[in-house]
């Protein structure tokens, strides 16, 4: 109830304008083709006639916006159909006008609100809407998904490398030569330029190889 009152109040000051200012419009056409021969129900006729026409224009308008019918720097047959309209409202209601410019004015009155009224409401249906959150059952079924199994990782090279190893051992063995005693971890790894770890690693190898030193 209460979504239906704030719509009413806010839409419903337009759809009151639009139909009395439609009203007068239509009287004004009314009586001009009257006076010009189109008696009876006929006179009723072109007046629907010229009044919905505005209306249905307004409307194709706003349909070919949606659907991105309308071409940039093009006129669109409603856009001409709506103009057309205006045009035909606007004479009849200056024809029922005193010939004075107050009297054009006020004929013209009620043709200017049902027309301002009329581009109100189709800007108003044409104005974008919030796209709807996902419903909780797709939350759900993401949720659901069961996640991605990590790949395995190859398992490293156990110990250093042959070569490096063998670089270690020739190494080692000038350093014996040279020095009369076996190297050490912290002479190793100033020699080969590595990590302290990786120095007790080759260090450990050349002990328990068979040339061990």
């Amino acid at each position: 109830m209460r979504r239906l009152a704030r719509r009413l109040l806010d839409s419903g000051p337009i759809l009151v304008l639009a139909a009395i200012a439609g009203a007068g419009s239509f009287t004004h056409i009314r009586d001009t083709a009257t006076e010009h021969g189109q008696s009876g129900w006929m006179a009723w006729a072109v007046a629907v006639c010229v009044d919905l026409t505005c209306v249905m224009a307004a409307r194709e308008r706003q349909r070919d916006k949606q659907t991105g019918r309308v071409r940039d720097g093009r006129i669109s047959w409603p856009t001409l159909v709506l103009v057309a309209g205006i045009v035909l409202s606007l004479a009849a209601n200056l024809n029922q006008a005193d010939p004075s410019p107050w009297g054009w004015i006020t004929a013209a009155t009620p043709a200017g609100a049902f027309l301002v009224a009329v581009s109100m409401l189709e800007r108003r249906a044409s104005a974008p809407r919030p796209e709807p959150s996902p419903a909780p059952s797709s939350v759900l079924e993401v949720a659901a998904e069961p996640a991605p199994v990590p790949r395995p990782v190859p398992a490293e090279q156990d110990g250093p490398s042959s070569e490096l190893l063998d670089y270690a051992r020739r190494v080692a063995e000038e350093y014996q030569t040279a020095q009369g005693k076996p190297i050490s971890r912290d002479t190793l790894r100033a020699r080969l330029g590595v990590s302290h770890q990786l120095a007790s690693d080759l260090l450990r190898h050349l002990r328990t190889a068979p040339e061990a030193l």
